[in-house]
């Protein structure tokens, strides 16, 4: 599970919300989040990237840590990356597995594993992009994201989740993509080269 941590990038950049605007793509009418402490919290993390750090827009869990988000898109995405950002503290959450076109999952259904895992880490201000092994995540109508652990706290608190990828929309006369990526990304293409720019969480 790869996340990479670019300081050099400018992260206010609007090339960086252009990548990160698959929310737009997201059908709201069948997003669910499982154990939001208020009914239709989980929706508002989903937003534009220059608006991640308002804390005002969150969703909190309510009996226990665990949150689960399922929704499907409006066409066909290949998910390349994923931001979390927390509430700040021990709830930020500490772990979230991804499931693919298994919507919708219920809490007994997430025991398993899914198409990925990642450990998470504190980013107050989206730094951390976590990295999906892209060939598992081609043709993707619907995500599950689960997340089950924190840092400690009795609750987890979500305030964003960024999503990058390719968008593909299948009209009558064929499919028209978009992509919400403005470089190439090294790990996408096969090079004899290593990439220093990410490292292994497991």
């Amino acid at each position: 599970m790869a996340c990479c941590k670019d300081e050099a990038h400018d992260h206010d950049d609007p090339e960086r919300g252009r990548e990160f605007s698959l929310y737009t793509k997201i059908d709201f009418q069948s997003l669910t989040c499982l154990n939001e402490s208020r009914e239709g919290a989980g929706a508002l993390v989903f937003k534009p990237w220059d608006m991640r750090k308002d804390q005002t827009m969150f969703v909190e869990s309510d009996a226990d840590e665990e949150l689960l988000f399922n929704f499907s898109f409006s066409g066909s995405v290949k998910l390349k990356g994923i931001i979390v950002i927390g509430g700040g503290g021990d709830s930020d959450p500490s772990h979230l597995k991804v499931f693919k076109n298994s919507v919708p999952l219920t809490f007994d259904d997430v025991q398993r594993h899914g198409e990925q895992e990642f450990d998470l880490q504190h980013d107050k201000d989206g730094l951390m992009e976590y990295q999906t092994r892209v060939a598992r995540f081609n043709n993707c109508e619907s995500l599950s994201l689960y997340f089950d652990k924190n840092f400690g706290a009795d609750e987890t608190k979500i305030c964003y989740i960024g999503l990058r990828g390719d968008f593909s929309e299948v009209q009558k006369r064929g499919a028209v993509i978009c992509t919400y990526e403005s470089v190439a990304q090294l790990k996408d293409h096969k090079t004899g080269a290593k990439d220093y720019s990410t490292h292994g969480i497991s």
